[in-house]
């Protein structure tokens, strides 16, 4: 961790001279690309390795009509651990009431998040508006009901809690779909970052948002709420969205929330996420990108889909890390300001939250450098 504070630490210096020398010549969003090719790249987070497909002689992808299951490929399997930050994240959240997409979606990553990883620092993504959730997309496994309970008045506050007892500085709140309430939780989702950063108002706070059924008022509580980052994932293709979404979430939809955001705060990060594996084509895949582009989205990360319990939809191709990083690459040549792709990547991984909470913090010290020189 000391190492990694004090590489950190050199980009921080190095770059501060260069957004000094060249802020007349260069855009604020070309600085903050800079940046970030000249931190970490994602292989000092994610162990991937790519040369193992070349010995991988397991078939990836199924063919039309089949529905035998494909074994998991080598690079995807990971290995579970556990210690003394893992056990003390879940005593604490069992004691709150509090729920995290990590368990509820079964990530694969949740043993190197919680456990805090070889970089020793723990994370967790916080589900709001309680455990069930009124949409039943096929990739999901959150459980569903048409009325769930009523969410926890005391959950914003539980959270903050938890939140700051952990000592982050980046965390990411997410939530299930709650079509049930008039305002589809937007007010808590709002409270429970206002609440936090009451706390610590230096906590970077990314929201993983539904739809809210499009609704731009929802959207504009949302951001409005303090929040850093706004995130709502796109899932998939558009020609796939029916049969991988609930049909009450719709593409366009996803693609005008993500749109509304920046419009409401041109200043805000937004973020998306796309899931491969499901059938998709390298053409939608490129046209899923541009649609992104074109609704104003700074982030997008792409992972692999996994099949959570033999109910859901089965995985169609185990997509190779080669291929991950050629649209990695192909993110970063569209001029996103940041672009994670590899098997094991989710929307919620602490390997993009460092990343963008890098942006983050330079983009408050281009802030604090234009004060100082104005």
């Amino acid at each position: 961790m000391t190492s990694l504070v004090h590489k950190l630490g050199s980009h921080w210096k190095a770059n501060y001279i260069i957004l000094q020398c060249s802020r007349k010549k260069t855009s604020i969003r070309d600085k903050f690309r800079e940046t970030l090719q000249s931190g970490p790249d994602l292989v000092d987070f994610i162990n991937e390795t790519p040369e193992t497909t070349k010995s991988y002689n397991g078939k990836l992808r199924r063919a039309k009509g089949e529905e035998e299951r494909l074994r998991l490929p080598p690079w995807l399997k990971t290995k579970i651990p556990v210690g003394e930050n893992f056990s003390k994240i879940k005593e604490q959240l069992r004691e709150l009431n509090l729920h995290t997409v990590c368990e509820e979606a079964r990530c694969p990553n949740i043993g190197e998040c919680w456990g805090g990883g070889e970089h020793g620092t723990a994370t967790a993504t916080i589900m709001l508006l309680g455990d069930t959730c009124t949409r039943g997309c096929r990739f999901c496994s959150i459980k569903t009901s048409r009325a769930p309970p009523l969410p926890d008045p005391q959950e914003p506050v539980n959270t903050a809690k938890a939140i700051a007892s952990w000592g982050l500085d980046y965390i990411v709140l997410t939530s299930v779909d709650r079509d049930d309430l008039e305002d589809g939780g937007s007010a808590h989702f709002a409270e429970t970052v206002v609440e936090i950063k009451n706390r610590n108002p230096n906590i970077m706070i990314e929201c993983l948002v539904p739809d809210f059924q499009g609704s731009a008022d929802h959207v504009k509580i949302i951001v409005e709420s303090g929040l850093d980052v706004f995130a709502h994932n796109v899932e998939t293709v558009e020609k796939l969205t029916p049969f991988v979404r609930d049909r009450r979430a719709n593409y366009r939809q996803s693609m005008l929330v993500l749109k509304t955001a920046k419009e409401f705060n041109i200043n805000l990060l937004t973020k998306s996420s796309i899931m491969l594996g499901l059938g998709e084509t390298d053409e939608q895949i490129l046209q899923t990108l541009k649609d992104l582009k074109d609704s104003l989205v700074d982030c997008v990360t792409l992972g692999q889909y996994m099949q959570p319990t033999k109910r859901h939809l089965k995985v169609v191709e185990y997509v190779t890390p080669e291929k991950f990083k050629y649209w990695q690459d192909i993110g970063t040549q569209m001029g996103f300001m940041y672009t994670a792709s590899g098997p094991l990547v989710r929307s919620s991984y602490k390997a993009g939250e460092f990343f963008i909470g890098n942006v983050l913090k330079k983009r408050k010290l281009v802030k604090e450098t234009k004060t100082l020189v104005t």
